[in-house]
């Protein structure tokens, strides 16, 4: 069973491709990094993933629902999506659990009265994350390494089987990014956990539980599969349009640009 199955997509806008030619599936209880530069075609995936645009080609299957044959304001109840640009739209008033809470209708802002049965599922989606004690603040007041953690709470709230994480680290210093990271790391080994998507610039943040890459150059797949396959110093080259080094220490990736000569 696959939790999403990609078969030839493509996606124009107007006269310009986006995408071409893309096809990809995630298995049950993988985890992955979604790579690429600027333009790439990485938010346009994500949109198609979640229903919010529609391919020009091939088939889009995600959690076993054929678009074109389901309900898509239903399946993305089962879908996480987590972005720094959905910051911005957060009453910042709010508090922590009542933001998590509104998850539960997919909304920013509560527009219904919430039940003590559906508060306690949001304090219990922090509780995944450590930041149950923040429940009672305000959102605006929090620290960004909270507040991403606080709209992950809000993603998981309706326990959906794929989280996508959309450039979470943005934001963070090192030591919140890293302190992040690891809790994202107890949360992808959970028993129960979602598979993963995590949407990055830079492979340092790629974990020991991501398990496979997917490349994009220039709305196209440049390349796809096990982690130490994909994390080369060819392939980051040639994805990024410039000459790195790809260095490995333990279980993490490091990247490092090539210093390039001014011609006389």
């Amino acid at each position: 069973m696959s939790v999403v199955r990609l078969e030839n997509i493509s996606y124009r806008r107007g006269d310009r491709e986006i995408l071409s030619g893309i096809s990809w599936t995630i298995g049950r209880g993988q985890h992955w990094a979604l790579l690429g530069a600027n333009g790439a075609g990485k938010t346009t995936l994500l949109k198609i993933l979640t229903g919010y645009e529609w391919v020009s080609e091939g088939e889009v299957q995600v959690l076993d629902r054929t678009f074109g044959g389901c309900n898509i304001p239903e399946l993305r109840k089962r879908i996480g999506w987590v972005s720094s640009a959905l910051e911005h739209d957060v009453p910042t008033r709010d508090t922590a659990v009542e933001v998590v809470a509104s998850g539960i209708e997919a909304s920013l802002g509560l527009y219904r009265d919430f039940t003590p049965q559906e508060f306690d599922r949001a304090r219990a989606a922090m509780g995944l994350l450590g930041c149950a004690d923040a429940a009672g603040q305000p959102y605006g007041t929090l620290s960004q390494g909270e507040k991403q953690r606080i709209l992950i709470a809000r993603a998981l709230v309706n326990r959906p089987s794929l989280l996508i994480l959309d450039e979470p680290c943005a934001g963070l210093d090192p030591a919140a990014r890293e302190s992040f990271l690891r809790d994202l790391g107890r949360l992808a080994r959970a028993a129960d956990a979602p598979s993963l998507i995590l949407v990055t610039h830079h492979i340092e943040e790629i974990g020991p539980w991501i398990s496979h890459v997917l490349v994009l150059r220039n709305g196209r797949l440049l390349t796809v599969g096990p982690k130490d396959d994909v994390l080369t110093s060819e392939v980051l080259s040639e994805a990024f349009g410039a000459p790195c080094v790809v260095a490995r220490n333990g279980d993490r990736y490091h990247l490092q640009m090539k210093a390039q000569h001014a011609e006389r």
